[in-house]
């Protein structure tokens, strides 16, 4: 009897897999990989069989039957831009994957590797759900400001759309009967309007947009950005970590753990407890912003990602934003449950699994 779900999510330095029974994690590993290893290959592309290999290697330490799977869901990656939902791996994705049709990164792999497995143990198809290129943004969001920049949706869309039915279900309703605004805080931050079921705007995290977070610097003094670009003092590559891997507390503070600077503000660092508040601060702006997009209409606001386990933080930030709707807090990111959720959804019927074209 088929009963297990399989969910697969390559990261950059990792592989991690988890099975679940219904709702119950059977078990959750996270596979690391070497630098030294992964230097091995040309290619991302080139790491499929050796992060393959991995997984089923792992599902026979674990004792999991393959022939007990009932479904094998991927971590979505960087393809062509969608609305949110859980899409069928077929043909063109595997190609877009492949060439990288949005940019490059592990998680392309998610898919590939989850319909090699699925079709493997006899399983006619596996499945991506909410990838980082969900969007549903309204085209008054693209207008940047400049007709050769367009705003793009970029962002944590499995955690943030995962968090937001948890809620729904908490209080007897329907997520898309909601007016809703998500922070997910982690390496990176997004904070997005969810309008009955979308997200209509929303910032774009991977490349810094929004607020400063652990290591992305966010919006910064464009002119000031400018100068530094053609200053001599930085590369290319050395301008994009400072957007993106030297920014937001590391340049600040030295470091990307925004539980240490938690302690150190504790401690009576004055400037620690500084750049921890300013960070707040940024979010409740955000939150702010897209309280005017959806109008002043806001049913709640969610707060997740591992930099809501942190107190003082959370309690700043709501300082700033609980005057608009009730706040409720989901530390951390599980998007391992997050994918067994929507694997769940299918095998219920109870959400349509949809084309990629």
């Amino acid at each position: 009897m088929r009963k297990y779900i399989l969910a697969i999510n390559p990261g950059a330095t990792s592989t991690k897999i988890a099975v679940f029974e219904g709702e119950q994690n059977i078990f959750t590993t996270n596979i690391k990989h070497s630098t030294e290893e992964l230097s091995k290959f040309a290619v991302l592309a080139d790491q499929y069989d050796y992060r393959k290999n991995f997984v089923l290697e792992e599902l026979k330490n674990q004792n999991i039957n393959l022939d007990e799977i009932a479904i094998v869901m991927g971590r979505g990656g960087l393809i062509k831009p969608l609305t949110s939902g859980v899409y069928r791996v077929n043909d063109l994705m595997k190609k877009h994957l492949l060439e990288g049709y949005n940019g490059v990164h592990a998680c392309n792999l998610g898919g590939l590797i989850a319909d090699s497995v699925a079709k493997m143990i006899g399983l006619k198809e596996a499945y991506i759900a909410d990838p980082v290129i969900v969007d549903e943004m309204e085209d008054i969001a693209r207008i940047s400001g400049h007709k050769d920049f367009e705003r793009l949706s970029i962002f944590h869309a499995l955690n943030q759309k995962a968090i937001a039915r948890i809620y729904a279900k908490s209080i007897g309703k329907k997520y898309e009967d909601l007016n809703l605004i998500v922070a997910h805080m982690g390496g990176g931050i997004s904070v997005g309007a969810h309008r009955k079921g979308r997200v209509i705007d929303v910032n774009q995290a991977l490349e810094g947009e929004g607020p400063f977070s652990p290591e992305r610097s966010g919006t910064l003094p464009m002119d000031q950005v400018i100068k530094a670009c053609y200053s001599g003092k930085y590369t290319y590559e050395e301008m994009r970590k400072v957007i993106v891997g030297k920014g937001g507390l590391v340049s600040y503070l030295g470091t990307n753990d925004a539980y240490e600077v938690e302690k150190r503000a504790l401690a009576g660092d004055k400037y620690a407890d500084l750049i921890e508040r300013a960070m707040a601060y940024q979010i409740g702006k955000q939150i702010a912003g897209n309280a005017a997009v959806l109008e002043g209409k806001v049913d709640a606001i969610l707060l997740t990602g591992g930099i809501a386990y942190g107190k003082p933080i959370v309690g700043h930030i709501k300082r700033h934003v609980e005057w608009i709707a009730p706040v409720a807090v989901y530390p951390g990111e599980d998007e391992m449950a997050s994918m067994a959720m929507n694997a769940r959804m299918i095998l219920d019927g109870s959400v349509e699994v949809k084309n990629y074209e």
